[in-house]
């Protein structure tokens, strides 16, 4: 069995927690997943199993869409609700349209910083490990970029808004960023993942969707028995006529043999091998 599942994960387990599940279930040890939820967090997870799980790094360089809820007025150390309040404000004024102006502006690419309380490694340690130590440590930043975002909720205690950003970007960081533009603490009470890469949470079923389906890369099905050989060797190739940066290559039963990436003209090199 081999291929990629549509989970929605549930409120207060780990993305640990849903791969060993899964493995249980389907009764398969090679299991993993495209881009961790915290226990906090619910929504998408995109599920590798078998031989899918060679192509996961392939489905983790896109968009990630989210619906978010932040409670105003306190920021914590995590930048959750889980975490330990470390800054409180009650007498805030925050309005809608003043709300709106701020979100819009972070409508950019920009330097984020990474959340002390995640699993970044620095020398060798994850970034909690130092927290939970209190060893004070210079926390990284890494480039993300806020594709869209939209207010679509709001009272004077709470805000919901849900936003198109770039692999790697922290909710958490980005809610404690406009909090900070508004000089407002502000922490994040609910995270929902709706959107990873092609797959939406509306295309969850049970189904299992083939590595050639997941990828949605042109198909060249394989019939003549010498490139057929050095496909399964993981050779290079020559391909005529056919002029794609990526192919999954099938045998003529239709199952898929390997991803080529093409390196010039008719050349093809070997990318990943099923």
């Amino acid at each position: 069995m081999d291929g990629i599942l549509l989970f929605d994960k549930e409120k207060g387990i780990t993305s640990r927690d849903v791969v060993n599940r899964i493995s249980r279930e389907f009764k398969i040890k090679k299991v993993g997943h495209a881009g961790t939820l915290d226990p906090l967090a619910t929504g998408l997870m995109v599920i590798g199993i078998g031989k899918g799980t060679k192509i996961l790094d392939l489905l983790t360089s896109d968009k990630k869409e989210y619906i978010a809820t932040v409670k105003i007025g306190i920021q914590t150390d995590t930048l959750d609700i889980t975490g330990n309040i470390v800054k409180e404000m009650d007498n805030y004024v925050l309005t809608k349209e003043k709300l709106e102006n701020v979100l819009t502006s972070f409508r950019k690419t920009y330097m984020q910083t990474v959340p002390k309380y995640s699993a970044i490694k620095i020398n060798g340690k994850k970034l909690y490990e130092y927290a939970r130590d209190n060893i004070e440590i210079e926390v990284p930043k890494k480039e993300v970029t806020i594709y869209s975002i939209e207010l679509l909720d709001f009272n004077e205690n709470e805000f919901t808004f849900k936003t198109l950003v770039s692999k790697g970007t922290y909710i958490r960081s980005l809610i404690n960023d406009v909090g900070d533009s508004l000089n407002i603490p502000m922490t994040m009470k609910d995270l929902r993942r709706t959107k990873s890469g092609k797959f939406r949470i509306e295309d969850i079923n049970s189904n299992i969707i083939s590595i050639k389906d997941a990828l949605n890369f042109e198909i060249v099905t394989i019939t003549d028995l010498n490139l057929l050989k050095q496909v399964l060797n993981g050779n290079e190739i020559v391909l005529n006529g056919i002029n794609f940066p990526f192919i999954t290559l099938l045998n003529k039963e239709g199952k898929e043999l390997a991803i080529y990436k093409k390196e010039e003209k008719l050349k093809y090199k070997a990318f990943k091998v099923f």
